[in-house]
């Protein structure tokens, strides 16, 4: 279908989009353990649904002009400031996602740096285990990130080597709660209280876990996460997404800040133009409040018992899931996950994970492939929802893990050729042109046509094997050969 066939009837159209959906992962029913979040319960998706198309066109660029939009975001920042260790001067702004909560953190903290400081060269200091986004915004925004080592144990950042890499250049000091790749939360206090002491901002990634924490916090019968909110002193912002664990539709994070002179750092006006005066509070300027609307209603229709429910749910199957994958042989869970992620990988003599995650998509699965980095093996990720909760569900996905174990020792792991990554270290990615690209990609499995195999660990194990920089360099090839536009 496309724009040439002319007008279709809404069945037609409707009909093509269920066709397309056919191929990608489900997003209901919990098998799909990573990208999407499901609550389980009855009604919400409609309610949502319902709450995006009333506000579908309604522009969320000037709020002068649309005042609902102010009044919604204003509720959904004092929920999650309640939750999150705020207080009265807390300010907040909601943003598309975890990463443009994160950008902003990072924008916010250059310009603060520069203006109180007189910061010229920032730095940003990341544990290992920070997400991609701070390196992003490191790039977009002309910070160096400074990447400090982890605890090779736990995977949690290391107090005193982050204290150690401070200097009178850091604009910012990121921890998480929990850090994606392996569900554990960072030493908050004792990292903000070093940064404060140098008078250095320290932001708190709880974008995956932070609505989950927050509310196991309160069912009193489960263990408290560590601290980790706005309460703890040094802390002076946070980032939370709403559309994880608070399973609203996607498009839905909030970026809390100590205050609002803080926040005022990271907006943009501009004035020095024949149109309409532009302020923006985050990096979009016509946006939809359908997003807005939507995560909206959904936290008034689950209300703070509802989620308290979903956390003390979330974590027995945490739990569950995590005492069953110690008596699968050959697996081992990294680390002792605080939240609701979970990191697999093998034990000595274990099966390849990357073996184990094709051999449990095959069966209607999908487990998130992690390539060894750092102190880190090569491991699957589960992120566990409400929607796979029930102990029965737990329990299949145990014996399924259990069987795709067996049936990946069989098969052998995935390897690279050691003469291709030996090659491959004398390359200089920054000066490969189309023809090498192309002869690199071959060698990874990944055909012209951008058609991946039907078995990834081929794949992943040639990609773990290359020099970190070579790698960054062919990704996004991988993913411009998906697109013919």
């Amino acid at each position: 279908m496309d724009e040439a066939a002319g007008p279709g009837g809404d069945d037609t159209i409707l009909a093509h989009l269920e066709r397309l959906r056919a191929a990608d992962l489900p997003v209901r029913g919990g098998r799909t353990m990573a990208y999407v979040y499901d609550a389980g319960l009855a009604g919400l998706d409609e309610l949502a649904a319902r709450a995006h198309a009333a506000y579908a066109g309604v522009n969320g660029l000037d709020m002068t002009a649309f005042p609902s939009v102010v009044a919604l975001e204003n509720d959904v920042v004092r929920q999650a400031a309640r939750l999150l260790g705020g207080g009265p001067a807390t300010a907040g702004t909601f943003t598309s996602g975890g990463t443009e909560s994160c950008l902003l953190a990072v924008l916010t903290a250059r310009e603060h740096a520069a203006r109180t400081r007189g910061v010229t060269a920032p730095e940003i200091v990341l544990p290992q285990t920070a997400h991609a986004a701070f390196h992003k915004a490191a790039a977009l925004f002309g910070l160096t990130p400074v990447t400090v080592p982890v605890d090779p144990g736990t995977f949690r950042a290391d107090p005193g080597a982050t204290a150690a890499a401070l200097t009178d250049r850091t604009a910012l000091v990121v921890v998480s709660a929990p850090s994606y790749a392996h569900g554990v939360v960072d030493p908050v206090p004792a990292v903000a209280a070093a940064a404060a002491e140098r008078g250095v901002l320290c932001h708190v990634d709880a974008c995956i876990g932070g609505w989950y924490l927050g509310h196991r916090r309160l069912a009193g019968e489960i263990p408290p996460p560590p601290p980790f909110d706005l309460a703890v002193p040094g802390v002076t912002s946070l980032s939370v997404d709403l559309h994880k664990y608070g399973y609203t539709p996607k498009g839905a994070s909030v970026l809390l800040f100590r205050d609002a002179e803080l926040r005022r750092h990271g907006w943009f006006a501009h004035a020095s133009w024949p149109g309409y005066p532009v302020v923006n509070a985050t990096l979009q300027g016509t946006k939809s409040a359908g997003p807005l609307a939507a995560a909206w209603a959904v936290l008034r229709k689950v209300g703070t018992a509802g989620y308290t429910d979903l956390a003390r749910r979330v974590d027995g199957a945490t739990r569950r899931l995590t005492e069953g994958i110690g008596r699968i042989e050959g697996l081992r869970v990294l680390g002792a996950p605080d939240a609701s992620l979970v990191a697999v990988a093998a034990a000595e003599e274990g099966p390849d994970p990357f073996v184990v995650a094709d051999e449990m998509r095959l069966r209607g699965w999908y487990l998130q492939p992690q390539p060894a980095f750092g102190p880190s093996p090569a491991n699957v990720h589960l992120t566990v929802t409400a929607a796979v909760a029930d102990p029965a569900r737990i329990d299949e996905l145990l014996a399924e893990l259990a069987a795709a174990a067996g049936r990946a020792r069989a098969l052998g792991p995935a390897t690279a050729d050691p003469a291709v990554a030996e090659a491959a270290a004398g390359l200089d990615p920054a000066a490969l042109g189309p023809d090498e690209v192309a002869f690199a990609l071959d060698v990874a499995g990944v055909g012209a046509d951008g058609a991946l195999p039907e078995r990834m660990a081929p794949v992943l194990a040639v990609l773990q094997a290359l020099p970190a920089p070579l790698t960054e360099r062919l990704l996004p090839e991988v993913v411009a050969r998906l697109y013919t536009a």
